[in-house]
């Protein structure tokens, strides 16, 4: 029973620290702070090898858990994450205490829904606390109800909801396709066996082609909640306007989830597809570069926070399309194996980090109430425990040797080199794919390296700011010390070999990566390869193009934002505004904007009949050929009114609750009521 506990005592415990927190804010706090810290102990008690649990007569399959190496690595993490941002929270809300309740209640049931994730052993147990953990995370993002934080509650919503309806389409496709959706049964049905083809799709059984499909819009799907290009556009957005432990939740757990997700498609699914590898491969290396680049132009420490989580996630799925393309291309045992070890420990790491430099930039918002680097510039330099704590995460991420980012990015880089080695006529493609690793690691160090310099070591153009800023040594209590600086200790920790590669072994379960020699001199010239770059970077370029007349300035072009420049005015083409009026995409092109309605009005019929037409013929056939025929009840059995009622609502409701089409209800209800609430936060603001 230890698996269903670990996922439903967070959902209790919401609703009990709502009713608790009307009654008493204090009380409330304390309620939710033992009960992370229970929830962190129960996981403790997990085992990589508990039998699978399920739930039955529900959705189609019922929902299902189970635990291995990696899922319990993720689970502990996970509560270690929220048992942290809760305790730091204590101060950092301490002069907020507007709309805690409805914060308290939807965190601490996110992190129910995600365990629910991790420990998920199918793809619709998956999705089904996947799609909670959207919308109980939405509420997050407009926390604070201002302006920008409703905006950025909008675009994140949007993608959510997109995300969730692609990714149900690809499960019904992998449904169809293969029978199942259980995690254990996809890989026996599809996974290579010694470098073969599974018999299944060598004999016709199942369409590699349908299956592709199915792949794809499942990584669209997760890829939406990972931050990946181009479904990236709500992340830079959310973080800044999103309360810090809320923001480190965002950036170090619940983008994971979505990796997760991607994760358990490329190791069940499609391990023997290169083209999945190839489209993985290609999204993962934009990713990478964008999100470092987007980072190194920004001027709020929160948005370069965020774009650097997205900088990381392009690795990570750099990671998993050296796993699949290595898999397919038969060479599982060793080379597949580091990949996978590396995006694993890089997905730990990544967490770790972020939770470091999202409480550390919640210590500055909590004191100086702001983010632009222009104003914080000179605010930490006599402020040591936070200086020490920030400079880890950043050595961290950076990748400098002996701390955890050096040992997961060495094996990542690893899997890229091997591929280029290994896989016959991509080895131009990869040696790109190389570089474009090397030079996102150096602007990754350029960046952490201009944040630390601006907060930590500069003096601020303002004499009498700076004068004040060095006067209060004070910037948070002690238990937000602790939490903070306990929690940076762990790059070094990480950073160990010794202690990196067995984590790796546990959550991979092989103990070939305990023979990774991480300071080889191969290994030592590509993480300094990185520095080197990231050195040059912030001295040629930071300094002298984006530090002009005292001031950080913002270079990048805003046409350049993809949701301005193309999400937003695709959809608004077609929807009224505020003010009745329709805006065109087409400008003042009347006769493109006549036909653009014209073709929507086709395409809306057409859908109609496709669906309301369908329903009616399967109606018809009920009543003429198919006709439904009564059975009777024997005559000496006796069945009572209410009897009669309870069977034949038990019936129609497990009819409704064992299909598929009842998670999409669910899903359209969630939808209406979140945008139930932004109309009515809308019409009372």
């Amino acid at each position: 029973m230890l698996l269903p506990l670990i996922v439903a005592l967070p959902f209790a415990g919401g609703l009990l620290s709502y009713l608790i927190g009307r009654r008493s804010e204090n009380g409330r706090d304390m309620f939710v702070c033992v009960l992370t810290a229970l929830e962190m102990v129960l996981v403790c008690l997990l085992p990589s090898t508990l039998p699978s649990f399920e739930i039955r007569n529900v959705l189609s399959s019922g929902l299902s858990f189970t635990t291995d190496g990696f899922r319990s690595a993720y689970a502990i993490l996970t509560a270690l994450m929220w048992l942290g941002t809760t305790l730091f929270a204590m101060e950092y809300f301490r002069h907020e205490r507007e709309n805690l309740n409805r914060y308290w209640f939807f965190v601490i049931v996110t992190l129910g829904a995600t365990e629910g994730v991790m420990l998920s052993a199918d793809f619709m147990t998956a999705f089904t606390f996947f799609e909670i953990l959207s919308f109980t995370s939405f509420t997050w993002v407009i926390q604070e109800e201002t302006k920008e934080a409703i905006d950025a509650g909008f675009t994140y919503l949007f993608v959510a909801v997109i995300g969730g309806l692609i990714l149900f389409m690809g499960l019904l496709l992998l449904q169809h396709a293969t029978g199942t959706l259980n995690f254990a049964e996809l890989r026996a049905l599809l996974a290579p066996s010694e470098g073969q083809m599974a018999a299944a799709l060598t004999d016709g059984t199942i369409s590699r082609g349908e299956i592709y499909a199915a792949g794809v819009c499942i990584l669209l799907g997760f890829g939406a909640k990972a931050g990946m290009f181009p479904l990236h556009i709500w992340l830079p957005k959310a973080h800044p306007v999103a309360p810090s432990p809320a923001s480190a939740l965002l950036s170090g757990i619940l983008t994971k989830v979505g990796i997760y997700g991607i994760l358990m498609t490329a190791v069940n699914v499609l391990s023997f597809d290169r083209r999945f590898g190839i489209l993985v491969l290609v999204l993962g290396e934009i990713t990478m570069f964008l999100g470092a680049l987007l980072a190194l132009f920004s001027v709020n420490l929160k948005r370069t926070l965020a774009c650097s989580s997205m900088s990381q996630i392009g690795f990570i799925l750099t990671g998993t399309a050296m796993y699949v393309l290595l898999t397919a291309a038969g060479h599982e045992e060793a080379a597949a194996e580091t990949a996978l070890s590396g995006l694993m420990l890089h997905m730990v790491n990544h967490s770790l980090i972020k939770l470091t430099l999202f409480m550390a930039a919640g210590v500055v918002v909590m004191n100086i109430h702001t983010l632009t680097l222009d104003d914080i510039r000179g605010w930490g330099r006599n402020k040591l425990p936070l200086k020490i704590a920030f400079a880890l995460g950043a050595l961290g991420i950076s990748g400098v040797p002996l701390m955890n980012g050096y040992i997961s990015k060495t094996l990542l880089h690893e899997g890229i080199v091997e591929g280029t080695e290994l896989l016959a006529g991509m080895g131009a493609g990869l040696k790109c794919a190389e570089w474009i690793f090397l030079i996102s690691g150096g602007f990754t160090f350029a960046y952490m390296l201009k944040l630390f310099i601006c907060i930590f070591i500069e003096k601020n153009n303002d004499e009498a700011r700076q004068a004040a800023y060095d006067a209060d040594n004070s910037c948070m209590n002690s238990l937000s010390t602790v939490v903070i600086c306990g929690s940076s200790l762990l790059m070094p920790i990480l950073g160990q070999p010794a202690v990196s590669t067995r984590l790796a072994a546990w959550m991979t379960g092989h103990d070939e990566i305990l023979h990774f020699h991480a300071f080889t001199a191969e290994n030592l010239k590509g993480g300094l390869i990185s520095l080197g770059i990231g050195a040059l970077v912030y001295l040629l370029i930071v300094r002298r193009v984006m530090y002009r007349n005292g001031s950080y300035v913002n270079l990048w072009p805003e046409k350049l934002d993809l949701e301005t420049a193309v999400y937003r005015p695709l959809i608004m083409q077609f929807l009224p505004n505020t003010v009745g009026r329709n805006i065109s995409l087409f400008g003042e092109n009347k006769v493109l904007t006549a036909v653009a309605k014209v073709v929507m009005f086709i395409l809306s019929v057409i859908g109609r009949i496709m669906t309301d037409g369908t329903d009616a013929f399967i109606l018809v056939l009920r009543k003429t050929i198919v006709r439904e025929k009564s059975v009777r009840r024997p005559e000496d059995e006796k069945i009572g009114i209410l009897d009669e009622a309870m069977e034949a609502t038990h019936e129609t409701a497990a009819a409704i609750m064992q299909n598929f089409s009842f998670a999409l209800i669910m899903t359209c209800i969630g939808i209406m009521l979140i945008l139930g609430g932004l109309l009515y936060m809308t019409v009372l603001h």
